[in-house]
């Protein structure tokens, strides 16, 4: 039995050995298979996971960096997040960093920046340039159909048959009845010379030609010979028909041969006498249509062609008559009726020129500069260039030098571009050398050289910029208060009174500080804050002088600069005209804003109160 044991033992422990054995055999077989594994793989495998350890990091660097956001107008604002600038409102834009360029003038702009700032960009192309001019007219009666109807024979007017003007006669009707001595005398001779007209026939012939060069017809002149006796009162007959529209003597008035008793006009025809202004007068020629309405017609609309021009032009007023011939069958268009017209002209050489949008012109005064577009890499490029304009075309310029056929340009969100340059130190608008401005404002105070233009130049053409914004309500409401209050400081410069225009003008500057510069938004803003500066500073000085011709010379820089903000921006239920007067600030010529067309010169006062004319005129 202990045997048995024994040789059982033996047995187990030999088994336990063998398992031992394999189970070490296997982990070397692992361990060799894992140790292969490595050397052959093992070097790659661990370069990837670097390259991909490097590749991760840089992905969190990157996503890591913050984007600085900043205002267009307020470069000194600089936050880690999207929004609105606590100065101005506007909303905040990316600060792009600037890599390096080619051109260290150019500034560089990412699409999603252009996005943001709705900058839209449109190829340069010549074409022959054409105009819309608004123009206002008169009807007036056709000169070559108006009569002056006269007393051929000399007496007593005993009768008046048409008595008043505005009367219609016909040809050959009767308008009067005269006693005349010397008619009597003459008809005597007639029934005496026809008594022996077989004797003396050159007599009577003598008799019948002095009657009738008295305007007597045949028939009458028979009648008298029928009757055997003189007419003691003979009738006027009317030498044209049509209306009468002055009627010159009354009953018992003696007249004399010749002398005018009615002026008869045929009103079949009539002009429409348009005004040109002097600066118009190159668009306008001969054959040109013109489409015009009259406020007292309403719902039709005339058309004719331009027939003459005059060629002299009204010292006082600087415009010359175009005039229009219409045939007036129906009596519809009456003298004196004013009506508004618009002509389609084209420049008389008819060659192509380049042309291009208002939007695209910034005007600082003196220059005017457009961004010229570049592309060469994933950014977009704009570089300033100055322009030397042509005519204004209403909505567009002619652009003389300075731009090319082919070249693209940025015609909508100029200014935004121009704030990134000024953002970069470029050079922009106001800083036509580049470099860090004063001020974190794009609308700096202009230079006493970039005011000269406003001060001394002979301001005959007017900065007639389209830019036409949609605003708030609210700031409408505000832009009115003060436009009105503006109206009294001018009033009392038209008064000569300084001391009134001081205090109006105190007021009417308290008005432009209380208009909010945060409700407008984008560019609306930027123009609206541009040359704010100079405004306020004319107001103060026109406030804190006791001297009107003091006044009148800071009067004479607010005024284009308020033009164009009105114009862009309109009033609540107000008609503007904006007026010009050539003989004001030194014969150099200044405009001023006024809510009634008839001029009252502010320049100038009593003493030439009428002196200018109407250059604009705004319906809000």
């Amino acid at each position: 039995m202990q045997l048995k044991n024994a040789s059982q033992q033996n047995q187990n422990t030999n088994t336990m050995n063998i398992d031992k054995k394999n189970l070490i055999t296997i982990a070397i077989a692992v361990t060799a298979g894992l140790l292969a594994g490595w050397i052959l793989f093992g070097s790659s495998s661990k370069k990837e996971e670097t390259e991909q350890s490097s590749t991760i990091a840089a992905g969190h660097h990157h996503e890591g960096e913050e984007t600085i956001w900043t205002c267009s107008m307020h470069p000194q604002i600089r936050q880690p997040e999207p929004g609105d600038c606590p100065i101005c409102g506007m909303d905040l834009i990316p600060l792009e960093k600037e890599e390096s360029s080619d051109d260290p003038r150019e500034i560089r702009m990412s699409p999603a920046a252009m996005k943001l700032a709705e900058v839209q960009t449109q190829t340069v192309a010549l074409r022959v340039p054409s105009k819309k001019l608004r123009l206002n007219g008169q009807v007036t009666v056709d000169e070559r159909h108006v009569f002056s109807q006269v007393s051929h024979i000399e007496g007593r007017i005993e009768e008046l048959t048409v008595n008043f003007t505005g009367q219609y006669v016909s040809k050959g009707s009767p308008l009067a009845y005269l006693y005349s001595p010397e008619l009597v005398s003459a008809q005597e001779e007639l029934l005496e010379a026809e008594r022996s007209k077989e004797e003396q026939p050159q007599l009577y012939r003598a008799a019948v030609e002095k009657l009738k060069n008295r305007k007597l017809t045949d028939e009458q002149i028979n009648d008298i010979i029928a009757a055997g006796r003189p007419q003691q009162q003979f009738p006027i007959l009317a030498d044209a028909s049509g209306y009468v529209t002055q009627k010159l003597v009354n009953q018992g008035d003696y007249v004399k041969a010749g002398q005018p008793i009615y002026t008869i006009a045929n009103l079949s025809d009539i002009w429409v006498m348009f005004e040109v202004y002097e600066k118009d007068l190159t668009w306008l020629k001969p054959g040109d249509m013109v489409v015009f309405t009259a406020a007292s017609l309403p719902g039709k609309t005339f058309h004719g062609t331009i027939s003459y021009i005059d060629p002299l032009i009204d010292a006082k007023t600087r415009v010359a008559k175009a005039r229009v011939e219409l045939p007036n069958p129906e009596l519809a268009l009456k003298p004196g009726m004013f009506v508004t017209g618009e002509a389609e002209c084209s420049l008389p050489d008819q060659k192509e020129r380049i042309v291009v949008p208002h939007t695209a012109v910034m005007w600082t005064g003196k220059r005017s500069v457009v961004y010229v577009k570049k592309t060469g890499d994933d950014f977009v490029r704009f570089a300033m260039r100055e322009v030397l304009l042509g005519p204004d075309l209403g909505n567009s310029y002619i652009v003389k030098e300075g731009l090319m056929p082919g070249e693209e340009i940025a015609v909508n969100g100029t200014f935004s571009i121009d704030a990134a340059a000024q953002l970069s130190s470029k050079p922009s608008m106001m800083n036509s050398e580049g470099g860090k401005t004063e001020s974190g404002h794009l609308h700096e105070t202009m230079t006493t050289e970039e005011m000269e233009p406003m001060k001394s130049s002979n301001q005959t053409e007017v900065n007639t910029k389209s830019e036409i914004f949609e605003v708030p309500q609210q700031f409408k409401q505000q832009l009115t208060v003060f436009f009105n209050q503006y109206i009294k400081m001018k009033d009392a410069m038209v008064e000569t009174d300084a001391t009134k225009t001081a205090s109006e003008a105190k007021k009417t500057l308290q008005a432009l500080e209380k208009t909010d510069m945060s409700l407008p938004k984008g560019e609306a803003h930027i123009l609206w804050m541009q040359n704010l500066d100079v405004m306020k500073k004319a107001l103060q000085v026109i406030s804190q002088s006791k001297e009107i011709e003091i006044q009148r010379e800071a009067f004479v820089n607010l005024n284009p600069i308020l033009y164009r903000k009105i114009k862009a921006f309109g009033l609540e239920g107000k008609t503007v005209y904006y007026q010009f007067c050539p003989m004001a600030n030194d014969d150099k010529g200044a405009y001023w804003l006024s809510n009634e067309e008839n001029i009252r010169n502010p320049y100038f006062g009593d003493m030439m109160l009428e002196c200018g004319e109407v250059k604009d005129k705004m319906d809000f």
